[in-house]
């Protein structure tokens, strides 16, 4: 067994290998190994276990990477599974509204909320939306991210739902982060439509979907399924015609009420019904049965003052892969940090630690369908992890320089 990466010296290993996503109390084990080593070859990990086990059997290539863990631990680098990392813009007065007692609908309807970033995002040239999620993937990275979730929807007009997923789509031919792209043209009704809003449902079915579909652009489609956005009945058209198209499917669901939107996700077939802070019991039972992931999103419900998180204890009890994410993004997602996500779900949510940590990993990875590649640490995976300067809960750690290093690929990406 030939490698030419190695991390050594480590406190433990946390895995969350095994069958994906993990369920019930399934999700509450996250695999430790202590003392373990972790090797790979060409980016893809050839060996998780025992210093001895390795000594025996494995091999250094002259120029191999090892990476000293000094005691601490080690975790695969965490997937977001929802983020809206690519805008124009800059909402961060409505943060200051927000603190001195605005709601969402309020800030909303004096013109601010997404209408606002549409504006900003519709404006900008290709260069600049390039530049600018270049520097949030970066920062995502340094966050201990290796794969991610990005979505359009900023731009809800053929033209620049297009231009915002070929940005990503360069993006992704150019930066270590791995990113799977959604075409989410049903995030508002913009302005202009209105009035006329059926006539808006229509274009994203007629016109956005197949053009993002000729060009391959995205592999899912997303909707927001809420009072005051799209309908249950509106959301299930453009989730059936992007399942038509070839897209797979997700969803926002019950963020700010009891919209309907997790029952749609099972009656679609859909991998992902995200927020669901309002989910409730008919939602709930139709995830279990139809195998829907619920994405949890604190870091939102934090910076929106809601008052409340997703039931994430709930819907780990009643059978619900439950994976976190950051939902990055220019209203309500400030933090690109998963470990503080990972802090929230625990604090606010009341998860454990290693339920939140599998979240984090391998059912986010589920998640975006990307469990066969990213989200554990097992040999024939990608070889993206986190070193964590101290034992793996010091994650929670809000603020501490807990993050020693991240590794995409087999390569150290970022090192403190």
């Amino acid at each position: 067994m030939v490698a030419d990466f190695l991390i050594r010296n480590t406190s433990e290993v946390l895995t969350c290998a095994g069958p994906a996503p993990r369920v019930g109390p399934a999700q509450n084990d996250a695999g430790s190994r202590r003392h373990a080593v972790v090797a790979a070859h060409d980016g893809v990990i050839v060996f998780v276990g025992s210093e001895q086990e390795w000594s025996a059997s494995g091999t250094l290539t002259p120029d191999a990477t090892i990476v000293d863990a000094r005691g601490g631990a080690v975790v695969p680098g965490f997937v977001d599974a929802h983020t809206h990392v690519i805008f124009a813009g800059d909402r961060r007065g409505e943060l200051r509204r927000r603190l001195a007692g605005a709601s969402y609908a309020d800030i909303a309807a004096g013109g601010g909320g997404i209408v606002s970033t549409v504006k900003a995002t519709r404006a900008a040239s290709v260069d600049d939306l390039t530049s600018a999620t270049r520097a949030r993937l970066d920062e995502m990275l340094r966050c201990g991210t290796t794969t991610c979730e990005a979505k359009s929807g900023y731009g809800l007009t053929t033209e620049s739902e297009l231009k915002m997923l070929r940005v990503l789509r360069d993006l992704a031919a150019t930066h270590p982060m791995d990113i799977a792209t959604t075409f989410m043209g049903a995030h508002e009704i913009p302005v202009e439509y209105r009035e006329r809003r059926q006539q808006y449902v229509e274009s994203v079915i007629r016109d956005m979907i197949p053009a993002v579909a000729r060009e391959g652009l995205a592999e899912w489609c997303d909707v927001f399924c809420e009072e005051g956005v799209f309908t249950p009945e509106e959301s299930t058209a453009i989730l059936e015609a992007a399942r038509n198209a070839g897209l797979k499917l997700r969803i926002h669901a019950d963020e700010l009420a009891e919209s309907g939107g997790a029952v749609v996700a099972a009656r679609c077939g859909a991998r992902s019904a995200d927020h669901l802070i309002f989910v409730g019991e008919e939602g709930i039972a139709g995830m279990a049965r139809a195998g829907v992931v619920a994405t949890l999103l604190p870091v939102a419900s934090f910076y929106l003052k809601l008052g409340r998180f997703a039931p994430a204890r709930t819907l780990v009890d009643r059978g619900v892969a439950v994976a976190i994410a950051t939902d990055v993004n220019p209203g309500a997602g400030f933090s690109p940090s998963m470990p503080f996500a990972i802090s929230l779900a625990c604090f606010g949510m009341g998860l454990t630690f290693e339920q939140a940590l599998v979240g984090a990993t391998i059912n986010g990875a589920y998640s975006i369908d990307r469990q066969a590649r990213v989200g554990s640490l097992e040999a024939g995976k990608q070889m993206d992890a986190v070193v964590v300067d101290g034992p793996a809960v010091d994650l929670i750690r809000v603020g501490a320089e807990t993050i020693a290093a991240v590794v995409k690929k087999g390569r150290v990406v970022h090192a403190r």
